[in-house]
């Protein structure tokens, strides 16, 4: 027979009991964690959000609620009614381990089945059963510890923009569908019949309008959505810090991010510190082959193509630039590693891996025959290596107009050694250089389209172009430089903004230098345009991916773990069973058929 709550209180949470509560009568409320049967002793571990309780029933002393707690089992919801006592023999391993509770009275609220995993901090349950019970998945320790930990840093960026002047305004989330990089989200309108709208890939023109409209600073911790293929980074729907800013400088968006995320990670005990380190793209891909570089790892790029003359490279079919990096430690490796690494290097588009041991015993190199000795002495002492390190250089099969194929492949193969090479001491405390953050600057305004074969926006198409470069807008695009920027932290983006057009005959020249008709203006852009024309501020922007933060700061390694309800790498909601089908009565209120999928030919 289970009980009613009636008008009983809890007076304490199971995990905030200690010694200094001696004596003191106490009700706690919760889950049955563990229950213990020795007879005339009875022990149900009771468990709530802040930890675990011992709570013992007496046979001798208490008849009652002993009989009642034999009834109790796993995940029964329980309140127990006692006094707090000292333990006789203390356990170390729970924070309430000096005390427990000896029950006068147990309520059994609710009960339950078995659950399907146990709710402990470390289970092998697969994640695809974790998300499909997702709310008892909740009930573990670390689930619980990453929500209360987004909660504080969440907490924590409002504090600091509201310290620093900004508002907090909303934006739609039913707005209309714009080309922002992304498949968009559409909703059908029922009222308008055969219109849409679409969820909001960014509130980027909505905070544009804001700093038009004399709001002056500008933020948001808001949702949003985007239709694109999934990883563990990556979710449906993300939620994101937005902010604008009229009359900014660059520095000054980055001093204000640079504040939130010193304060964010102080909430989790990390010490950032400011300012951060910048550096330019084109530099940054040459140094570590990534717009997103690990600066843990160490183990730069050097273009090193002048350790290859011209006959070497006609037999090795090199074109373009050669660049290598020392793994530290692997000259030990062996021909087989070395072959691996070189199918790895050629999975990755490489022309050809390039090696070069540095022993004690001596350097050698496969492919001393065909550069010479004196060539492998300058390979290896361009990378500046040490005995014992490995030399790894590659070329690229093909060339990207723009950017540095050879670069980008060895920016790959240097996360894959880092990785395997052990580079990065995870145990090392927080405090101890293991939080590199790095502002990316001088970003390419276009990129080369191979699919379209044209240059397209590398970024959306209201990110500022730099001054000098604005009468290579319609002649040469590949030289023109954005005002973007990105915030970089251990290998991941963390966000991306830039100073902003605001000038309507700048905007215009941008949009038609990407192959947009005046038609298509003002059906996509109209009402933006227009807006423009009425006094625009210059302004400027970023946005930070608050779901990747946290799950940097809770040592994650998939956004997945820090959100509550999260989407499998399908897109899905198992729990909820979504997305699915929906009675044919609403899609015809929509004036809306579904088209079926023709079968792939067999």
């Amino acid at each position: 027979m289970l009980d009613f709550l009636g008008n009983l209180k809890r007076t304490h949470y199971c995990g905030a009991l200690r010694a200094s509560d001696e004596g003191r009568d106490a009700i706690v409320m919760g889950w049955v964690h563990r229950r213990r049967d020795l007879g005339n002793l009875l022990f149900l571990d009771v468990r709530d959000r802040t930890g675990i309780v011992q709570v013992v029933f007496n046979k001798e002393t208490q008849p009652k609620a002993h009989a009642k707690a034999e009834q109790a089992r796993s995940e029964f919801v329980v309140a127990v009614e006692g006094k707090v006592i000292r333990r006789q023999k203390p356990n170390p391993e729970l924070a309430t381990g000096e005390v427990e509770l000896v029950a006068t009275k147990l309520h059994i609220l609710n009960n339950a089945k078995t659950p399907p995993f146990p709710i402990e901090d470390e289970i092998n349950a697969a994640e695809e059963t974790r998300l499909r019970f997702r709310y008892l998945d909740l009930r573990r320790p670390k689930p619980h510890h990453n929500l209360a930990l987004r909660h504080a840093v969440i907490l924590e960026i409002r504090k600091v923009m509201d310290e620093m002047g900004f508002i907090e305004v909303e934006t739609p989330m039913l707005t209309r569908s714009t080309p922002e990089g992304a498949r968009d989200y559409l909703v059908p309108s029922r009222v308008h019949h055969g219109q849409f709208y679409a969820l909001p890939q960014s509130p980027q023109i909505f905070k544009q309008i804001l700093m038009i409209g004399g709001l002056d600073r500008y933020f948001q911790i808001v949702k949003c959505f985007r239709d694109e293929d999934l990883r563990a980074d990556r979710q449906p729907e993300f939620t994101q810090l937005d902010l604008e800013m009229s009359f900014p400088r660059q520095e000054d968006v980055f001093h204000v991010i640079e504040n939130v995320m010193v304060r964010a990670c102080a909430v989790a005990g990390i010490k950032a510190e400011a300012p951060f380190p910048h550096m330019l793209y084109k530099d940054v891909i040459r140094k570590y082959g990534s717009d997103k570089p690990d600066l843990r790892l160490g183990m730069e790029l050097h273009e090193v193509t002048h350790c290859f003359p011209e006959e070497a490279k006609q037999k090795l079919q090199i074109e373009g630039n050669v660049f290598a990096l020392a793994a530290p430690g692997a000259a030990s490796y062996s021909r087989k590693q070395l072959d691996q690494l070189t199918e790895k290097a050629k999975s990755l588009s490489a022309r050809g891996a390039y090696f070069v041991k540095v022993a004690a015993e001596g350097t050698t190199s496969t492919v001393e025959k065909l550069i010479g000795a004196d060539n492998v002495k300058k390979l290896a002492a361009a990378c500046g290596t040490k005995t014992g390190d490995l030399v790894v250089a590659v070329s690229a099969k093909e060339q990207i107009k723009g950017s540095e194929a050879a670069a980008l492949i060895a920016g790959q193969l240097r996360l894959h050694l880092g990785e395997a090479l052990g580079v990065i001491d995870k145990s090392l405390p927080a405090q101890a250089g293991q939080w590199k953050f790095l502002w990316i600057t001088g970003f390419p305004l276009f990129e080369w389209s191979e699919t379209d074969k044209t240059w397209v926006s590398a970024q959306h198409p209201f990110t500022g172009i730099v001054d000098e470069d604005l009468d290579k807008l319609e002649s040469a695009p590949w030289e023109v430089r954005s005002k973007g920027y990105d915030l970089v932290l251990n290998g991941y983006e963390l966000g991306s903004g830039s100073i902003r057009i605001h000038r309507q005959d700048i905007q215009e020249r941008l949009f038609k230098a990407l192959g947009l008709t005046e038609e298509q203006l003002r059906h996509r852009f109209g009402f933006f345009l227009d807006a423009l024309t009425y006094g625009t501020p210059p302004h400027g922007g970023i946005a930070l991916g608050i779901d990747r933060v946290v799950m940097l700061l809770a040592g994650e390694k998939s956004i997945r773990e820090v959100i509550a309800f999260a989407k499998t790498t399908a897109a899905q909601d198992l729990m909820a069973d979504s997305p699915s089908q929906v009675d044919p009565a609403q899609l015809d209120e929509l004036g809306i058929s579904i088209k079926q999928k023709k079968k792939a030919a067999e």
